[in-house]
């Protein structure tokens, strides 16, 4: 049976399959319910991916890792966040930051991720970047991650690390 776990797998497959180094920047607040995923994914891969992966954990502000994504020479960037992506809560999207004008993110950051991407191919014109995006249930204060949430967020590190070790 085909899933929507096999379809982000392996979307995730073919856009790392050139990789060289690899920097996963999660995003996101930690005490705003799911707005927590990507930087709970971020935690999560500390230490359990290899080399040449450079996991920040960049809460809500991403602009202030601009540095050190460029002088660890990435090939791929991945920006993993919560967004209203018109989706079941806990779905995936895989987006080209190319593309990201059309995608609603709900903003708990300095800075719009369309500006901070198009910062970055200023900076690194030859990087690929996109952005795992997760449909959020709940982003009010207080909150925990939602159950749905907390599993993508399970499976999601599951693939990250199998693809990068």
């Amino acid at each position: 049976m085909h899933t929507l776990v096999d379809d982000i797998e392996q979307q995730l497959k073919d856009w790392f399959s050139d990789r060289d180094k690899v920097v996963i920047a999660g995003i996101g607040n930690p005490i705003r319910g799911d707005d927590y995923a990507g930087l709970k994914i971020a935690e999560n891969l500390q230490t359990k991916v290899s080399n040449n992966v450079c996991v920040l954990e960049c809460e809500t502000v991403p602009e202030n890792y601009l540095l050190d994504i460029q002088n660890f020479h990435p090939t791929h960037i991945l920006l993993i966040d919560a967004a209203l992506i018109d989706a079941q809560p806990g779905e995936t999207k895989l987006v080209k930051a190319t593309t990201i004008a059309g995608v609603s993110t709900f903003s708990s950051h300095g800075l719009p991720l369309r500006l901070f991407c198009e910062y970055i191919t200023k900076l690194l014109p030859d990087v690929k970047i996109s952005l795992l995006l997760i449909e959020p249930t709940n982003m009010d204060f207080g909150c925990e991650l939602s159950p749905k949430v907390q599993t993508t967020v399970d499976m999601l590190t599951e693939i990250l690390q199998r693809l990068l070790t």
